[in-house]
């Protein structure tokens, strides 16, 4: 019965990894700007990595191995978000500007405004 139940806590915690690896790669493809790309990779990267650690983590047992994927999972805990930080301070300072959005509705109005304004030059 353990046998089964470690099998399948393996199974499980090696699924999120790779759900959550996969959405940060999706992310990091998707996303505009490299403030919610370096968003996205520390957060769900760093979830990624922590299950699939974990889950070597329960497949070796009590072993040497088990100490150090737990210190590997420790480090990445650490570094993935500081890094994701400093890449974003980085662009911040050399003047990277965010992508906003703007309201449908005021793009229409400038355009409208445009033209109204052309009307009266002639």
């Amino acid at each position: 019965m353990i046998e089964t139940l470690q099998f399948w806590a393996v199974v499980a915690l090696l699924g999120l990894g790779v759900f959550f690896t996969f959405v940060s790669t999706v992310g990091v493809l998707r996303l505009p700007d490299i403030y919610a790309r370096a968003h996205t990779a520390s957060q769900t990267d760093t979830l990624g990595a922590g299950f699939a650690l974990a889950a070597v983590a329960v497949a070796f047992g009590w072993q040497q191995a088990t100490v150090y994927s737990v210190l590997l999972l420790f480090f990445v805990f650490i570094t993935n978000p500081t890094a994701a930080h400093a890449i974003a301070r980085s662009a911040a300072e050399t003047g990277v500007e965010p992508l906003l959005t703007e309201d449908p509705d005021d793009a229409d109005d400038d355009a409208t405004t445009a033209v109204e304004s052309e009307g009266e030059i002639q």
